[in-house]
């Protein structure tokens, strides 16, 4: 058990951070399903910006890292082309 204040107060922070981070990852990867699922090219093309976002807001934050990032952009770019 926590005794010391800063200690209680870093674990309510952890605690609102993995809310927070854990909301986030999850979005991000919904929006990662719904990219793949996409069968219009157009429309692939006009929502990938916005996942991509998502993504470097996550690799920014320390939430992915930053290869898992790369990797994850670099899949959806060619799934995108591919269509």
């Amino acid at each position: 058990m926590a005794h010391h204040k800063s200690t209680k107060k870093r674990i309510l922070q952890d605690e609102v951070k993995k809310i927070r981070n854990r909301y986030y990852k999850k979005s991000t990867r919904t929006a990662i399903a719904k990219l793949r699922e996409l069968e219009d090219k157009g429309e692939a093309k006009k929502f990938l910006p916005k996942v991509v976002s998502m993504i470097d807001k996550l690799a920014k934050r320390n939430a992915w890292h930053k290869n898992k990032a790369s990797n994850l952009k670099g899949k959806l770019m060619r799934h995108v082309n591919g269509l």
